[in-house]
Parts: C-alpha cells; structure tokens; sequence
C-alpha cells in the first residue's frame, strides 16, 4: 500500500502567538517525519528563548488586559463547548492528520479525536457546576473560598496520541479562565497547529491560546524557566520530569508531571481467562504500546501459567500490523525512527534476558518504516531490563507468581507507579491487593476506562500531583479562604494591661 498523504498537507508549520502565525526570530526551522517511509513531508519553525518570550508576553497581557479571566463561567463554558463542536464536525480529518503524523492505527486516532472533544464538553460543564467551599458555625463564623485564575499556564506535552492529551490540558486551563503556552512534542507538530484555527473559529480572544514549536531543551527549557509562567503541565518520560522539577525549583511554579510507566497487570487463576486474555493484549498493543499506562508486565499465577503464555502469545501473532490509514490495522508504525530503534534495542535485549514467544521483527511486506510485530517475552525475571524499564512500544514482558504475596512484590518491584490492572474474581483480594499496590490507579476485571471525574496520575517515578475532574480545577486556581466573625470578636488584648 503506498504512502497515504492527506490533501491540503502543510509544507510548513508555524507558531501561533498573540493571534498571528508566525515563524521564529531566528529564523530556524527543523524536519518534520512521517513514520511510514520516513520521509520528511514539513518543516517547523524552531523556537528558541525569544520566541517562547513573545507568546509568555502575549498571554500575559491577555491575562491581565484582556477580557478572558474575568468572563463568567457560563460565558467561557459557551465558548468551550463551541470548540467541542468544532472538534466533533472535523473528527475524521483530525484522525487523518494525527495518523499521518502519529503511525497510529485510524479507527484508534479517531477515537482520540472524540476523546478531545468530550474534554472540552466535560470541564466546559464542570466549570459552571463548580461550588465554591462554604463552612459555618452558626452565630459565630462563616468560612467561604474564593478561586481564581493564576496566570499563564504552559503546557507541555508528549508524541502519543497528542491531539488527544493536549485538550487534556487545555480544556481546563482555559475553563478556569487563565491564558496559556503550549509546546508540543517536536516528533507530532501537525495535529496540534489546528487548534489555532479552531480557537479562533470558537471566539478564543487574541492571546489566550499561544502555541510555540520547537525542542525540549531549547522551547521547552525556556517555557519552565520563564518567571512569568507560574504553572507548568508535563506528561512525558520520567527523565525529562526530573530536569523540569529542578529547573522550576528556584521560580516555585505549580507542578502537575504525569511521568513514565511500566504497569502490571496481574492474573489470578480465578479471573475470567478470556477477558483477561482480551485486556492484556489490547492494554498493552493498542495505540502501538506507545501510552503511559500500558499493561507492559503481565504477571500470573503459576497454575495457569503455561496455558496463558501459549494463548497470549498465539492471539499475538494474529494482531494485524499494517499500514496506519487501513482501518483493519491494529497495531501500525512507530512514530519516529529515534524511538524505534530504542524499541528494538530492547528487542534484542529481551532475546537475552527472556523467552521469545512472538514477534520480535519487522513484519513481512512491510520492510520500510517503523514497524514492529506484537512482541511477547516469557519467563522474564524481575531484574532483567525490559521488565524494570519503560520500552513504550509493542513490547510486553510475562513473568509467573506463586501466591498474593509474591504477585504484590512482582508489581511493586519497579520504580514506576502509573497504573495497575488486576484480574481476580475474589472481590476481597481484588480491594486489599489494589490498597497495597503501588499505583496512582487502580483497574479490577476491567481495561482503561476512566470516568472524566476521577484523579489521574501516578505515584513514585510516574508522576507529581493529579489533574482530572475537580483536581485539575484545584491545579489551575487559587484558593483564597475569606473568614467572617458573624457574633463578637473576642480577642486577647494585648497591652491593655490587667
């Protein structure tokens, strides 16, 4: 099948900054791939610290000259809900530029494309629901809180599925009433220049929405260094996490970082076989292994060990790779070869420290571009690389148990914290053993479905803080407590003598 490239493709992308497109000062620019033939079909402009300088300014002045951060709620929530609907009217074309750009399989970029829009529909009606804290003692004090917008927001997100996780951040940034920066990862530019016209389009006023391009170490370590950025919103790997903690350190910025994972899902002998069979081979090869809280280490107990490594391993091989823009692809091309080639260094270390069971090379006919047969290790031990490492690729690592308690320790065994999937049908396993691991969530018998209102974050090397539902209400305001003495105010009278 040959290359499919979308009509009205850019050759450029630009930054967007105080409503205009607009390239960088100096004038830099870098390559922009696609993942199928590894072409280089656009260039981008590369912001450096000037660039990241104008949109800080232009966001500042939108914060606090602007009409933005003083609207109603109702009246942000109505422009909200106009960019949900943009969103839902261009689905598909969103589907397609983000497929283009991503490798990802369509059917599974579409649905992201939706997932994007039910953001903004949800913290658009989130927002005008919000009730502020009220405490009384009647006769005597009223307690109430105010919140209020903070300032400029940056916002710094990863290459998968990114259309997707940056309305995660957007949405409530902008519901809340701040202004914002967004950086987008330097491999997946595409998806994230439409929201400008689509901002636009919605009413966003000038300013409100900046987006600059570029590198992590050059746009992004700007935008976390910058003094006028009070807030900075990451997802990404662990290591870049750390960097962004300590150069944000000297400026006190609100921090939200969702990190790395290496996620277990544990197998009980009593779990329903089959959907365990199904979850676990969807959670860890959908969206091609590239998401945070794949179930990357299969743990299971010994008694029906030998029959799930057989069948897992059998359905893996049938998975269907192919061309990202072919509807029955399952799992399609990585999304630069950068990071491929990291995946397949972990392939071949995987040959050493486990048991090949399926995949472990290019599939046939499909010699050019990234892509990578489902990969499945056996009887991998806890101190081998691929099973203490995060790979973010079609890479899982399969390792038995004895009993509750090795199964925990297995889990707990890893520096992450992101996620964990467990399969029992004893519902008081199922609650003390998801108390006891260590994981920022919690799936029992079901695979990755969250409601919009849960927190969402990891705990150890997988995260800082939670966003979702009130949590991120809670990340992009203050909080100022206003206290009130509805009787006498008794105060010890210091200097009025005896």
């Amino acid at each position: 099948m040959p290359l499919h490239k979308p009509q009205d493709l850019p050759t450029h992308i630009q930054h967007f900054i105080d409503g205009e497109y607009t390239d960088s000062v100096s004038g830099k620019r870098f390559d922009v791939l696609e993942p199928v033939e590894n072409s280089v079909y656009a260039t981008a402009a590369a912001g450096q610290k000037e660039d990241v300088d104008r949109a800080v300014a232009a966001a500042r002045r939108a914060f606090t000259d602007g009409p933005w951060p003083t609207l109603l709620p109702r009246e942000r929530s109505h422009v909200l809900h106009r960019i949900a609907d943009l969103v839902e009217a261009s689905d598909a074309r969103l589907a397609e530029l983000e497929t283009f750009d991503t490798g990802l399989p369509v059917t599974q970029a579409l649905g992201q494309a939706q997932r994007a829009a039910e953001n903004f529909r949800f913290f658009a009606d989130l927002v005008v629901a919000q009730a502020d804290d009220v405490y009384k003692m009647p006769g005597k004090q009223m307690n109430y809180v105010n919140r209020s917008p903070i300032g400029v927001a940056g916002l710094i997100t990863p290459w998968n599925t990114p259309f997707m996780l940056e309305s995660w951040k957007l949405a409530p940034a902008l519901a809340t009433g701040n202004t914002v920066v967004l950086k987008p990862a330097e491999f997946t530019p595409l998806s994230a220049s439409l929201w400008a016209g689509i901002f636009r389009e919605a009413g966003v006023p000038d300013g409100v929405f900046n987006l600059v391009n570029g590198m992590g170490e050059e746009a992004g370590d700007a935008l976390v260094k910058h003094p006028d950025v009070p807030l900075i919103s990451f997802t990404g790997e662990s290591g870049t996490g750390s960097l962004i903690f300590g150069n944000a350190a000297p400026y006190l910025k609100g921090l939200s970082m969702e990190l790395g994972g290496k996620s277990p899902a544990i197998v009980f002998a009593d779990a329903d076989f089959d959907a365990a069979i199904d979850a676990t081979l969807f959670g860890v090869f959908s969206l091609n292994g590239e998401r945070c809280t794949a179930g990357s280490r299969i743990l299971v107990e010994q008694s029906i060990y030998d029959r799930f490594v057989e069948t897992y391993a059998a359905r893996a091989e049938k998975i269907v790779v192919g061309h990202p823009h072919d509807p029955r692809t399952e799992v399609g091309a990585l999304v630069h070869p950068e990071h491929y080639a990291k995946v397949l260094s972990y392939v071949e270390l995987g040959k050493q420290e486990g048991r090949l069971v399926a995949g472990g090379g290019k599939p046939e006919g499909l010699e050019q571009g990234n892509y990578l047969r489902p990969t499945v290790f056996a009887d991998v031990p806890s101190s081998a690389r691929i099973f203490q490492e995060e790979i973010f690729g079609p890479v899982v690592a399969i390792t038995p148990f004895a009993d509750d308690k090795e199964a925990l320790s297995l889990a707990n065994d890893v520096k992450y914290g992101l996620a964990a999937y467990l399969w029992t049908q004893d519902l008081r396993r199922a609650h003390n053993f998801a108390s006891q691991v260590e994981a920022g969530m919690v799936w029992l018998n079901s695979n990755n479905v969250r409601d919009l209102r849960t927190p969402f974050g990891g705990v150890k090397a997988s995260g800082l803080g939670h966003e979702g539902g009130y949590r991120s209400i809670d990340f992009y305001t203050n909080q100022q407590a206003v206290h009130i003495t509805l009787g006498e105010s008794h105060s010890v009278r210091f200097g009025a003598g005896v």
